[in-house]
């Protein structure tokens, strides 16, 4: 049995199963956050991802190559590994997962394939965070096992908090959400990109065109998340009768912006739901 004081103090043991770019990030978060530090993390990484074990050592973790190690010494265990990996990454680490708390991050694998994997006494919680975890901006939701108490919800709801918002929803919710905040941010590089270049192509500096770019995509996300204005509120006031802002969104609209970026969730979403179904 896990020391429960232990995960309820300030400083917890947590493992990643998987050591990519998400366990990356959400460890920076972490450790940003004063949840824990470096020494206290051990992740596992595919014997010929040495750059993901050397990015978590440069963090002051200990980065292995095999899973049961991870799970022996930490209280809470990320499972941050692609889907079709998960079985085979949970099965090795067989009795050491008893009475354990896993919190897995795997796109598409449900919690009841999760509860069947491991012992019947370990814990699981899945949840869909998003990579601005890494600056603490990240967009967290989390789904409860049928075995994890209120002190496992408390906790995991702890770590993704620290690395940004976080949300307690319906496993119904988990293709969306995942087609939505966790591939989102890439529909925001590209957007960022697009202003980026639009602002070049009217003589914009590329540098001062990105900082402009960035910025203002911060700045309108910020104020719907702050004012809980409707954001179609908070577009007519930028947008002057016969004036640039109206004449943009005329464009848009032309070219079918908002039918693109629906068609863009909606495939993910459908690719999420393949992917559960072939992992079933």
């Amino acid at each position: 049995m896990p020391d429960r004081a232990q995960m309820s103090s300030k400083l917890l043991r947590i493992g990643f199963i998987g050591g990519g770019k998400m366990a990356q990030a959400l460890a920076k978060g972490f450790i940003a956050a004063g949840l824990t530090k470096g020494e206290a993390i051990v992740s596992s990484c595919h014997p010929s991802d040495l750059a993901s074990a050397k990015a978590m050592r440069e963090l002051g973790a200990e980065a292995v190559f095999e899973n049961v190690p991870v799970v022996s010494k930490s209280d809470v265990v990320i499972v941050a590994v692609k889907p079709q990996v998960v079985p085979v990454a949970l099965g090795e680490v067989g009795t050491h997962a008893a009475d354990k708390l896993f919190l897995s991050i795997a796109m598409g694998v449900t919690i009841k394939q999760l509860e069947q994997i491991l012992p019947r006494s370990a814990r699981v919680i899945r949840a869909m965070p998003n990579t601005p975890a890494l600056v603490r901006s990240g967009a967290s939701v989390f789904v409860s096992g049928a075995a994890a108490t209120d002190r496992d919800l408390a906790v995991a709801g702890k770590l993704l908090r620290s690395v940004g918002t976080c949300e307690q929803v319906p496993e119904s919710a988990l293709d969306a959400v995942t087609a939505l905040s966790g591939s989102g941010p890439a529909y925001v590089y590209v957007m960022i990109e697009s202003l980026a270049d639009g602002g070049v192509k009217m003589g914009l500096p590329r540098d001062l065109a990105y900082r402009l770019a960035a910025q203002t995509v911060v700045g309108a996300g910020q104020m719907v998340r702050d004012t809980r204005t409707h954001p179609g509120v908070l577009k007519d006031d930028v947008t002057s009768p016969a004036g640039s802002t109206a004449a943009a969104l005329h464009f848009l609209e032309r070219n079918g912006f908002r039918a693109a970026v629906i068609g863009a969730v909606e495939a993910a979403a459908a690719r999420c739901r393949e992917v559960s179904g072939s992992s079933s």
